[in-house]
């Protein structure tokens, strides 16, 4: 049998790299990667930042009509962990970033105190203008929720609609929600979406033509809380992601898709591993995305710098807060030797075409085991027991095995 040629490379390439770079020499050398100043780490995530396929949404609408519930649907974090991660950012909003401030691939900018009364909306207009003033190179979407039930929307036809005569290039997208709010008696639970109630349909009509010179697309959904005992929670999400690409650049969307891949974060019924496989996972599609460029290892000063964000984000949500350079010499202890085994993987990226495919999946799992990785470190840290370094290995080595494929099918599908 003939091999294929470039079997033959790969193969002939590896050996050269082991003659060259024997393992003990080549882990001491990876390990030294994640030895790099708060500054320096600072730096790269600035640049990072400028690349990242970021959408940034703003929204708008009364209190209780459904914002953070749109929130918790595109990142499946707990509803306690994003009313506590808004912060303010003007007088009259505030903003939530996902994964992390730092890293953010979705911003939420919420509007807060928008009720029936005039009251303040032109300064609520004027920050409003003051933020899309601003360039940038983040995807922009204008989100509207209005509760199916609520008809006084005055305050917010105003502000929609000022802001859409000056950015008309602005999508927006018209949220409608708590459906179940004026479902018929003795219906208990949702019904196939879309729901065909006459009560829903004549409402949603009555918005849709209220708001219809001012949103681009509208869409039905209903976010509830598990205690309310609809199902599904989260009712509508795959009609709200198909409004959103049809408005979003692709990049972006393609970016929404992977952060709402169920296969990789299962519950498994661990409160603290289940909320930090939401942020593991978006830390791994933003691996993918660097990892894409074609230049063996030039990616990977700004993988660390990635990855470190990524662990120090996780070890807070462990109650561990270390500083980046802490946080690079934890990564060493349990992670330099698994990594020296696997960096030769980078070396396909010679290989044109699948080159780029395969590092991104490579980037990407390997990025989703030092995740897992550093969940099984700061859990030991939390029970009181010292990390065994091998046993987080072992962790690692199969949460690469099982993931490598699946963004490499995930990452090729988009």
């Amino acid at each position: 049998m003939v091999k294929n040629p470039f079997v033959k490379f790969w193969q002939s390439t590896t050996e050269n790299i082991e003659k060259l770079l024997p393992l003990k020499n080549f882990t001491q050398s990876t390990t030294k990667w994640f030895s790099v100043s708060d500054e320096q780490i600072g730096e790269i995530l600035a640049q990072i930042r400028e690349q990242l396929p970021t959408t940034e949404a703003l929204l708008l609408g009364k209190p209780q009509s459904g914002k953070s519930s749109i929130v918790r649907g595109l990142t499946g974090v707990a509803s306690d962990i994003v009313g506590q991660g808004f912060r303010p950012h003007t007088q009259y909003t505030e903003r939530y970033a996902y994964p992390s401030e730092e890293l953010p691939l979705l911003i939420f900018t919420d509007t807060v105190g928008l009720g029936d009364i005039n009251q303040e909306t032109e300064s609520i207009i004027a920050e409003l203008e003051a933020e899309l003033e601003q360039e940038t190179k983040r995807a922009r979407i204008l989100i509207l929720t209005v509760k199916i039930n609520d008809f006084a929307t005055d305050t917010l036809k105003n502000i929609a609609s000022q802001l859409r005569n000056k950015y008309p290039h602005l999508p927006c997208l018209l949220a409608v929600t708590c459906l179940h709010e004026i479902y018929p008696p003795l219906v208990e639970n949702h019904p196939s979406y879309p729901p065909d109630y006459q009560e829903v349909n004549r409402a949603y009509s009555a918005i849709k033509d209220d708001f219809k010179e001012l949103s681009d697309l509208s869409v039905l959904i209903d976010f509830t809380l598990e205690e309310d005992g609809y199902q599904p929670v989260f009712y509508g999400l795959e009609a709200l992601i198909e409004a959103l690409a049809e408005l979003l650049p692709e990049a972006e969307t393609n970016t929404i898709y992977q952060l709402l891949d169920d296969s990789a974060t299962q519950q498994i019924g661990h409160l603290y591993r289940d909320t930090a496989r939401r942020y593991i996972i978006a830390f791994s599609s933003i691996a993918a995305t660097l990892a894409a460029v074609p230049l063996p290892f030039a990616t990977m000063p700004v993988l660390t710098a990635m990855q470190i964000s990524m662990v120090g984000l996780l070890g807070k949500l462990y109650g561990q807060n270390l500083t980046p350079s802490q946080v690079g010499g934890v990564i060493s202890a349990f992670a330099g030797g698994f990594l020296a085994q696997t960096i030769g993987r980078e070396l396909i990226k010679f290989i044109p075409g699948l080159g780029s495919v395969v590092a991104a999946s490579w980037a990407a799992a390997y990025t989703w085991a030092l995740g897992e990785g550093a969940c099984v470190y700061f859990g030991e840290l939390m029970g009181g027991k010292k990390p065994d370094p091998k046993k987080i290995q072992s962790v690692m080595e199969e949460s690469f095995k099982s993931a490598k494929e699946r963004f490499k099918s995930s990452i090729s599908a988009t």
